[in-house]
């Protein structure tokens, strides 16, 4: 069997729930996280090692919580983003208080993964169909003689994806008619209204979006040489810092669109009809227990994904 390995993005999670992981919510009957969700899709789908970014000072609360309990299921590494994780050269800007964005934490992940991975968040629910599509796309043939780069990522439908309680920001997906990745547009304060998705211009006017367009939920499949890709750019992002040294991230969208406008990488968008779930604000935790609540209750899932005697 060829390796395949989850990255889950977590590093970030202490700032959304208070200090730390020990109040992260349960959403399943069983006591769930969305994580626990994500990883049981992810072994489903093929996937034999998780890898959790995290910080230092968060990993004993992350062992407790979920960290002992899926190594029991599948192994487990850790990597561990740190503001000052920098190259050669380069110091913390005095007065920066956050790492430098999801790039840095794929970075992170250096000498730890050395096979085709995907990447998540770690407070996201992505439903089934993403992680098979996913996973058979890493373990598919590729050309070899183009000289680029073969990624994926999974892309899911706009409506699939909205809050009822606020407006969302979310990555709107141009694709070719081989549902190619052509562009990404980061759009701001995507309402949902009816069965419509709107977002206020400039002048506050709404302006319809088509709700069947495609979206990045931060969902991608990479090839582990592009851990090297990372390193390099990294470098020459901190090198061009200058007015916003304090809050600039080296993002993972923003890193595929400079490799797409070179030419360097084929990027499938690989179409999902799951419905997405995540907490962007706290009226969202009701939606999402009942959500997977249906889940179970239609057999999706079982009421108790890892016993926790495991």
């Amino acid at each position: 069997m060829e390796n395949t390995t989850l990255v889950i993005m977590a590093a970030g999670i202490g700032s959304r729930f208070g200090g730390g992981i020990k109040q992260l919510t349960s959403f399943g009957p069983g006591g769930e996280i969305i994580m626990d969700y994500s990883i049981y899709d992810a072994i489903e789908a093929g996937f034999n090692k998780v890898v959790f970014v995290t910080r230092k000072d968060m990993y004993q609360d992350f062992q407790e919580i979920i960290g002992e309990r899926i190594s029991k299921v599948i192994p487990v590494e850790y990597a561990f983003q740190e503001m000052n994780d920098l190259p050669a050269g380069f110091t913390v800007p005095e007065g920066r208080v956050k790492p430098w964005g999801t790039g840095q934490a794929i970075l992170a992940c250096r000498g730890i993964v050395n096979e085709p991975f995907a990447v998540i968040n770690a407070d996201d629910y992505y439903g089934k169909d993403a992680f098979r599509k996913v996973h058979d796309y890493l373990l598919a043939p590729k050309q070899a003689d183009d000289n680029r780069y073969h990624f994926c990522m999974a892309g899911f439908i706009l409506k699939n994806t909205l809050s009822e309680n606020g407006g969302v920001t979310r990555g709107i997906c141009h694709v070719n008619e081989r549902k190619e990745l052509l562009s990404i547009e980061e759009t701001h304060g995507i309402l949902k209204k009816g069965n419509g998705a709107f977002v206020p211009d400039e002048n506050g006017t709404l302006r319809p979006l088509d709700v069947e367009s495609l979206v990045s939920m931060n969902f991608w499949g990479f090839t582990p040489d592009f851990i090297d890709e990372l390193a390099t750019g990294f470098e020459d992002f901190l090198g061009s810092l200058s007015d916003n040294a304090l809050k600039a991230e080296y993002l993972l969208p923003t890193i595929v669109d400079q490799l797409l406008k070179e030419k360097r990488v084929d990027l499938a968008v690989l179409p999902s009809m799951d419905h997405w779930f995540g907490v962007t604000f706290k009226e969202d935790v009701p939606c999402v227990r009942e959500a997977f609540q249906d889940l179970v209750s239609r057999g999706v899932y079982p009421e108790k994904l890892f016993p926790r005697n495991l």
